[in-house]
């Protein structure tokens, strides 16, 4: 029996997105939006404010002077930049809670791997494609949080085993991430693209928007610590023009960038 509704029914903490992303996705799907708008958000949020600054003056963006003032940063950084990293901070506690912080890192990482990519071979907006990269595994967060032992006990069986996660967590929840984040997506009423990447993230061919899925599907697999390159899809990396023979190059590329970010928004 399917236990996704009950799961998800089960994490009343979880039922609804943070109010500060509810606000910054609402905002970006208005016509026209100015950046004032999006500061009133970011401004009134001290820990937004801070990371941001910090941020914008990290050598992740690397721009070359010294910013103190917020809507300076934000005019430097532009609207997704700034929508990305509000999703990101506004969801650390959630997912660091659901997983030790592991969960919010692993998902920084795909995201940074993403973004670089997209931005590399042009095969999406680098910007989307940092948020489709972050969002992709949100649906750990209701397993976790439901029984953190029993979702410890599937990452051990997953690392040690080399098992697929997703068959794994059917074994021990009667569920698993893309079907609870899946639901999730829905009760969020997030965009089009990111409810496929959290649909599809293991199964691409399978969404309407294949090419997206297969990015973070990707980096998804670079950024797992057992990284198995046998399970990685050689044919799209082709595709994208992606080096077969520097895949441990491009991980530590990925690594190197996204260590930058998570330590500028720990």
């Amino acid at each position: 029996m399917d236990k996704t509704i009950e799961l998800v029914n089960s994490i009343k903490d979880i039922q609804a997105m943070p109010s500060v992303i509810v606000k910054t996705l609402n905002l970006m799907k208005k016509p026209t939006v100015s950046m004032k708008e999006l500061g009133d958000i970011v401004i009134y949020d001290q820990s937004l404010t801070i990371k941001i600054l910090a941020l914008v003056n990290s050598a992740y963006y690397g721009f070359s002077q010294q910013i103190s003032s917020i809507n300076i940063a934000l005019s430097l950084l532009g609207m997704v930049k700034v929508k990305n990293i509000i999703v990101a901070v506004a969801m650390k506690p959630m997912m660091s809670n659901a997983g030790d912080k592991e969960l919010w890192k692993h998902s920084i990482r795909v995201a940074a791997g993403c973004e670089y990519l997209a931005s590399l071979t042009k095969v999406m907006d680098a910007d989307e494609a940092f948020i489709a990269g972050f969002i992709h595994d949100v649906g750990k967060i209701v397993l976790h949080t439901s029984n953190p032992k029993m979702y410890n006990k599937v990452i051990s069986v997953v690392n040690t085993e080399n098992a697929d996660i997703q068959e794994v967590e059917r074994h021990y929840f009667d569920s698993d991430h893309v079907k609870t984040g899946s639901l999730l997506a829905k009760r969020w009423q997030l965009p089009i693209l990111l409810a496929n990447i959290i649909s599809y993230h293991h199964n691409p061919s399978l969404s309407s928007i294949p090419v997206p899925c297969s990015l973070v599907n990707a980096v998804d697999i670079l950024m797992q610590d057992n990284f198995n390159p046998n399970r990685i899809d050689k044919d799209f990396l082709k595709t994208l023009g992606i080096d077969l023979d520097a895949l441990e190059e491009l991980r530590n590329t990925i690594r190197t960038k996204s260590e930058l970010l998570i330590s500028e928004l720990t």
